[in-house]
């Protein structure tokens, strides 16, 4: 795995652990030889993830579109900044620009990308892993509701089991690494059909 992909927050959550959470994962990329994709932003956990890739001298990419641009939010110090037209070309970029996906905690903007990732992999666009590193349990009640989707019939469990989590970043890297993904189908069929 060369690069990873992170969603997560532009804001820091009212929790010193999720900031923390954020750096450690920016060093243990860095020490495993692995390139951080991003949006390329220096505010909340945006910027403490790519801060803590630099702090050990590992290469951040960063991807940002270009209205986010003009409100002077772009880290200063990246390895590579690309600007993009849209937030639609900022996750297309940044899907092509990596090997594997990983959420920390964030506000919608997160979990859109985060799903639309495991969405394109559900249908076999791509059979990269996708990992969650669940900060002081801050995906419990999500994780939660993707089971309730697999027991009332919305969501094969093989699909439930394709994301990644773990509450240790080193441990999630692992995991990812040894991922194998699903061959079948995303489509459930009614009754004995």
């Amino acid at each position: 795995m060369k690069r990873i992909t992170v969603f997560c927050g532009s804001s820091f959550g009212n929790k010193k652990e999720y900031e923390t959470q954020a750096f450690q994962l920016g060093q243990i990329l860095s020490k495993n030889n692995i390139d951080l994709v991003y949006g390329g932003a220096k505010v909340g956990l945006m910027g403490v993830v790519a801060d803590g890739v630099l702090n050990k001298n590992g290469k951040v990419i960063g991807v940002l579109p270009d209205f986010l641009m003009k409100k002077e939010i772009a880290h200063d110090n990246l390895t590579e900044l690309i600007i993009v037209k849209s937030m639609h070309e900022r996750k297309t970029k940044m899907n092509e620009l990596s090997n594997g996906i990983i959420a920390l905690p964030g506000g919608f903007g997160t979990l859109e990308e985060f799903f639309e990732m495991l969405t394109w992999a559900q249908l076999g666009l791509h059979k990269k892993p996708i990992g969650i590193l669940n900060s002081n349990g801050f995906y419990d009640l999500l994780l939660e509701f993707i089971l309730k989707m697999v027991n009332e019939g919305f969501l094969k469990e093989i699909n439930q089991q394709m994301i990644i989590v773990s509450t240790d970043a080193q441990d999630l890297i692992n995991k990812m690494k040894n991922y194998v993904a699903p061959e079948v189908g995303k489509w459930i069929k009614k009754g004995n059909e």
